[in-house]
């Protein structure tokens, strides 16, 4: 579904991402787990062409997305960024229906997209009126979610979807991002920097650090093994880590 081929990026001659080799299997979650700088977001924005690489190639969908409108390209792919990015100006009705707009879908399909999208990530139809800063942080991440899902991309990429959330919000929206995902089965990258939330949501788990990657683990192999950057992680989150884990693949 998503492939990295020899991938490395440089701005002003730093160089962010080397050497980067990497696939995403139809309708996993495959995590980017790794510290601030260690090259994560700008892995998710090559998908969608957000950032070119310097060198090497992505295949999204056995195709090189370079060689892909790119406009084309980022219509078929959802993306979820921390604190939602609705738009302000926007009820939550347009912001969910803003992509099926812009792909000329009829009104009335519209509509029954948004209350269908609404209803998938746990809202009320009567919210659909309401402006952003109406919501709750909780509501407004569930909005963003289903204006990323609205257009039924095959592809969903998540930066720290949940990351300005406060603990409990958190905990619930991951909850149900699983239930959700056994419903849509989407191939999904997510960004985190937090080992728990990796452990608990992804297929696999892709350890990166100052631009390489590392390692790419299940849950229960990150807990197990031996590489001296994982061991890091998981002795740095300390205790509880197992059932983290259980609770992900439960």
């Amino acid at each position: 579904m998503i492939e990295f081929h020899d991938i490395s990026y440089s701005v002003n001659g730093i160089q962010v991402l080397s050497g980067l080799n990497l696939r995403v299997a139809h309708g996993e979650i495959l995590v980017l787990l790794g510290r601030s700088g260690s090259g994560k977001t700008t892995t998710l924005k090559l998908v969608n062409r957000l950032v070119t690489p310097s060198s090497g190639q992505v295949l999204v969908n056995g195709k090189a997305n370079d060689q892909v409108d790119v406009i084309q390209l980022r219509r078929g792919i959802g993306y979820v960024i921390q604190e939602a990015g609705l738009l302000p100006h926007f009820t939550v009705e347009r912001n969910i229906g803003l992509v099926p707009k812009i792909e000329g879908w009829p009104e009335e399909r519209i509509r029954r997209r948004v209350q269908e999208m609404l209803q998938l990530v746990g809202l009320s139809a009567d919210l659909a009126s309401r402006y952003p800063h109406q919501l709750s942080g909780g509501q407004r991440q569930r909005v963003g979610v289903a204006r990323a899902l609205a257009a039924d991309p095959a592809i969903l990429l998540m930066d720290e979807p949940f990351g300005a959330l406060d603990p409990l919000t958190r905990d619930e929206l991951q909850r149900e991002f699983l239930l959700l995902q056994q419903r849509v089965h989407k191939t999904v990258v997510f960004v985190t920097h937090d080992l728990r939330e990796a452990l608990r949501l992804g297929s696999r788990i892709a350890l990166m650090e100052a631009g390489k990657l590392v390692t790419i683990l299940t849950p229960a192999e990150f807990l197990r093994s031996s590489d001296p950057w994982a061991s890091a992680y998981v002795r740095a989150f300390g205790d509880g880590l197992e059932s983290a884990a259980n609770r992900g693949t439960s």
